[in-house]
């Protein structure tokens, strides 16, 4: 019970990593506002979990919204312990030659203005509260380019560098502030940017969880739990010396290219020796 009587604000939280986080807190006896678009995914959640959880109705692409998600939950339980700014989705998706100014303006606000403002509005609240913790999402996108659209990597890394001027900002008060980084989780987020039928949606995400797991060292599809036990612990005591600090939880995919972890996929050096001997064989 990491959290019991602590009160957490989680974005994003009707399904995917925002679920799990929201069940796994609430597990662990937290009173939880879990917040989203996605009213009757949020409701449903609200009425399945164990715990505290109470659903609220959050665009956050929509500052005062934000304000409102925040004052309603320190009002409610008189402040707020842990802030977990999960909301997004994959943006726009076209390259930098392409993407008009409107598309990449929806996607900042989305990916890096909402957890900006989720910090901005939560703060007041958090000010004097013992273990005070935000936990950003950022992503694998933010490492380098090959993950994701431009527009969402661009966002992702933005996110990392607010974690470190959020925690240095926010020192004086106590509070701390992480990230975490996920690789390819088994979440909604890819098959949402995708134009495919709704009866195709479940063979697509098998598709991309059977991908993912071929491309990293970790041999099998990383999942929302693995994700929230992540967020858990930096939001939890135990965390309690880290602050502006991110957190890789990949799979190793960041780790190289496949050829230093696949011994069955040859390098350069490899395929050099190859070459070598069968010039020697041919002489």
């Amino acid at each position: 019970m990491r959290f019991s009587g602590k009160t957490v604000v989680i974005t994003g939280a009707a399904s995917g990593i925002g679920a799990e986080t929201t069940r796994l807190f609430a597990s662990e006896g937290a009173t939880v506002f879990a917040s989203d678009i996605d009213d009757a995914g949020g409701k449903a959640l609200e009425s399945e979990t164990e715990g505290d959880v109470r659903y609220r109705h959050c665009d956050v692409c929509s500052p005062e919204d934000i304000r409102k998600l925040m004052d309603g939950a320190a009002e409610e339980t008189g402040g707020i312990d842990v802030v977990f700014n999960n909301a997004g989705a994959g943006g726009a998706r076209p390259d930098i030659s392409e993407i008009e100014p409107d598309e990449w303006d929806r996607t900042m606000d989305l990916l890096l203005r909402s957890v900006a403002m989720g910090i901005r509005y939560a703060v007041p609240h958090m000010k004097g509260r013992k273990g005070a913790s935000i936990v950003n999402v950022s992503s694998v996108a933010a490492v380098g380019p090959g993950y994701s659209p431009t527009a969402y990597a661009v966002a992702k890394a933005g996110v990392l560098h607010l974690t470190k001027c959020a925690a240095t900002d926010l020192a004086q008060h106590g509070i701390r502030v992480n990230a975490i980084q996920p690789g390819f989780i088994n979440t909604n987020i890819f098959t949402s940017s995708l134009e495919v039928p709704e009866e195709m949606v479940s063979m697509a995400k098998a598709a991309i969880a059977q991908m993912s797991s071929n491309a990293q060292p970790v041999m099998r599809g990383g999942q929302p739990r693995d994700i929230a036990e992540a967020v858990a612990f930096l939001a939890s005591d135990a965390a309690g010396f880290m602050t502006g600090a991110s957190m890789l939880v990949d799979g190793g995919i960041t780790l190289g290219p496949r050829h230093s972890w696949d011994p069955e996929t040859p390098g350069m050096f490899e395929a050099l020796e190859a070459m070598e001997k069968q010039a020697q064989g041919q002489a």
